[in-house]
């Protein structure tokens, strides 16, 4: 018995180690509450009066997300229901106070701090003033309190200071936080205190305390300070006065001095210090009140003049003597070289040391720098570009052409550096001309001026290299220039020229006209060349020829100096016949007619060569020809004549008036049988002109019977009847009535 005694104690006591190890909720199976809670965790504030306020409580179920709203079923316990009491969570406050609300189901447990006060019903501002303030005003002075009537009881009054919302309505004048004021400028401000719903304000006036700030040097008020670069600091005074008639007070101590340039001059305290050349404006500040004052500073010397003047080139190792002369008047120059203060801004390039009479630059590495000379405000510089060591120049050609009036770019010069690689260092060359009426140097390129042949001579420059000249210093590059004249068009044949296969022919003249005005024949100097294998340029005793070689065409170009001409060449078979139509033209006044001209090859085959005749008129008073047609001028003859691969051929042209009328001086006869009359026929031309033409005539009769006639125009009556003579010349027609009686 006593030993299953001892065994249920050493269970009971296992069960409760093991429960206190192992909360409820991890044995918990699926459906069992883990927990509560309240809706909301933050602390409840209630007011006495207010509508009593729903708490509610939602478990927390094992195996689902889901919360289980548990308000009516927990158990509801208030810890001070004199301040507040609960009833299903319904929480009603009592009076002021404090309490836990707690909140059970089944064995979980929810707790909630609730406190209760009485409703503020009024908030009020208490401050140290009547809101009227001037700047400078202690802390104390600028202390507002709000006040709020309510809380722990109904009549109970709290200082809220510290938890209401301040506001000013004018951050300008002043501003507010805490109920602690803090002045800015003058003006009015509305002050604004909110807690719990309730609002007080007041209207605050900000005046300054000074009527105004006086700046003065040695006791006399200034407007505006004249200083120089160098001078000592100037010491202002700020002095201030309450009204028109009070005492001046100094406030140089307390004021807020600034410079509104720097550069120009600083102030400390009032004690203005010149720093460089320009226009500063100090200002002095205090308690709202400020003035002002213009301080201009020049330089007691116009400009510092360096020589040289010039960007400076250096090989490593060379140096440069550089002095600074002052100027301040037009004929004064004053050596400040020692007085100046020298600066390189790249000290690993070049450096500048001084001594009485000048400063000396010398490269130490290749690179630039700026050396800068500066004394009583004004300053000049010079660039110093550093170059590697050079062994040798070496030119990228020696040859140039160049046309009259032309500007030409100098050709490229290298240096040769100690590792053998190249430097371009055509901008430090220097270049001379032998013969400046030839060519010139101008702004760095060559200037052509007439024709002829010079030689131009570079050279490094020799700038202003006090010590460590650089050997190449002294060696030169020559460049060889041809100056040609200027053409402005070559002039060759206008037709294309025309070749045979397999024969030679001359090539063509050219002249050129030049800038001047001139023309001169170039056709023994100009350059030809041909386009195409139809035909071929050959070299013979008596110059250069042209030959074809197969039947097509190609292109004869030529150059001469700056310009070239292009001939079109036609290459075809041999022709041996020309064949003219028509071999004689006939032509009225104005009118035209066309001359058909077919060539015969060698091979039997033909072309039309109409246009390729070049025909000329040998009157062209009477007949004048353009390409294949002929065009009647005035009356007369003309023999055209023209010409092909050798080949001549003619036209005879006759230009006559052209016939309008023919008319006969009778239209009808009467006659006796037996009788004989003759008519005479006169032709009308265009020109105005008439001819008697009755023999030229063909005389007709409808009836030979009746009347006949002969060709010199007699007619004679032959029987009895009617019959109608006719007469025709150049498709002009006449007729005269017979009748025979």
């Amino acid at each position: 018995m006593t030993v299953y005694r001892k065994m249920t104690k050493m269970l009971l006591i296992l069960i409760l180690v093991t429960a206190a190890a192992f909360p409820v909720n991890v044995f918990a199976a699926t459906g069992d509450t883990n927990s509560i809670d309240f809706d909301s965790s933050a602390k409840v504030e209630l007011t006495v009066g207010q509508t009593p306020k729903q708490l509610k409580v939602y478990a927390n179920i094992e195996g689902s997300s889901s919360k289980k709203d548990v308000t009516a079923a927990s158990t509801w316990v208030s810890s001070n229901t004199n301040a507040v009491r609960v009833v299903n969570g319904l929480l009603t406050p009592v009076d002021t106070g404090t309490a836990m609300i707690t909140a059970t189901y089944l064995n979980a447990v929810a707790t909630l701090e609730v406190s209760v006060t009485h409703p503020f019903k009024d908030l009020t501002l208490e401050r140290r003033s009547d809101g009227n303030y001037k700047l400078g005003d202690s802390e104390e002075t600028l202390l507002v309190t709000a006040k709020a009537t309510g809380g722990q009881s109904a009549t109970s009054v709290k200082d809220v200071s510290a938890d209401a919302d301040w506001s000013s309505s004018n951050t300008g004048v002043l501003t507010i936080d805490e109920g602690q004021i803090t002045l800015v400028g003058e003006g009015t401000a509305t002050i604004t205190a909110k807690y719990k719903g309730l609002t007080a304000t007041f209207k605050a006036k900000v005046e300054l305390p000074y009527s105004a700030i006086v700046l003065k040097q040695d006791n006399v008020a200034v407007k505006e300070l004249e200083l120089l670069v160098g001078d000592d600091p100037v010491v202002l005074k700020a002095m201030t006065k309450a009204t028109e008639n009070s005492e001046e007070k100094p406030v140089s101590d307390q004021a807020e001095w600034t410079s509104s340039s720097e550069s120009v001059a600083t102030v400390e305290a009032g004690i203005i210090t010149v720093v460089g050349s320009g226009k500063a404006v100090i200002t002095a500040k205090y308690l709202g009140v400020s003035k002002s004052v213009d301080v201009y500073v020049r330089a007691p010397y116009e400009a510092v003049l360096l020589t040289p003047s010039e960007d400076q080139t250096l090989f490593l190792g060379e140096s440069l003597t550089v002095k600074a002369e002052m100027r301040n008047a037009v004929n004064s120059r004053q050596n400040q070289s020692s007085g100046a203060t020298w600066t390189s801004d790249n000290l690993l390039a070049a450096t500048v040391t001084k001594d009485a009479a000048a400063a000396t630059v010398t490269g130490k590495a290749v690179g630039s720098a700026v050396i800068k000379a500066e004394s009583f405000g004004v300053s000049k510089t010079l660039k110093v570009t550093v170059l590697p060591t050079i062994t040798e120049l070496v030119l990228d050609k020696s040859e140039l052409e160049a046309y009259t009036a032309d500007s030409v770019s100098l050709p490229k010069v290298s240096g040769t550096k100690l590792d053998g690689t190249k430097l371009d260092i055509s901008q430090e060359i220097k270049w001379t001309s032998a013969n400046e009426e030839i060519a010139e140097i101008k702004d760095n390129k060559l200037s052509a001026v007439k024709a002829g042949t010079v030689t131009l001579t570079g050279k490094i420059k020799k700038g202003n290299v006090s010590s460590g000249a650089s050997p190449i210093r002294e060696k030169t590059v020559e460049l060889k220039v041809t100056v040609q004249n200027k053409v402005l068009v070559l002039i060759g044949p206008e037709d294309a020229l025309g070749l045979v296969i397999g024969e030679e022919q001359g090539l063509p003249s050219v002249n050129a006209v030049l800038e001047n005005g001139d023309e001169v024949d170039v056709t023994s100097t100009i350059t030809w060349e041909i386009t195409g294998t139809n035909a071929v340029l050959k070299q013979t005793a008596n110059g250069k020829v042209i030959k074809g070689l197969t039947k097509g065409s190609a292109t004869l170009k030529g150059t001469y100096s700056n310009k070239t001409i292009s001939i079109p060449v036609t290459i075809e078979q041999k022709v041996v016949k020309l064949v003219v139509e028509p071999g004689t033209v006939d032509l009225n006044l104005k009118a035209s007619k066309a001359i058909k001209v077919t060539g015969y090859f060698a091979n039997g085959k033909s072309a039309n060569f109409s246009g390729a005749m070049n025909w000329e008129s040998s009157n062209t008073a009477v007949a004048t020809v353009k390409g294949t047609t002929v065009k009647a001028v005035a009356e007369g003859t003309a023999t055209m004549t023209g010409s092909y691969q050798g080949i001549a051929a003619t036209v005879k042209v006759n230009v006559v008036p052209k016939l309008t009328k023919l008319t006969v001086n009778e239209t009808k006869l009467v006659l006796a049988a037996g009788a004989s009359q003759s008519v005479v026929a006169t032709a009308l031309y265009d020109t105005g002109k008439t001819a008697i033409v009755t023999g030229s005539v063909v005389w007709t009769s409808s009836k030979p019977a009746v009347a006949k006639v002969n060709a010199s125009g007699t007619i004679t009556a032959v029987g009895k009847g009617t019959a109608s003579i006719k007469g025709k010349w150049n498709n002009k027609t006449v007729t005269v009535t017979v009748n025979v009686k």
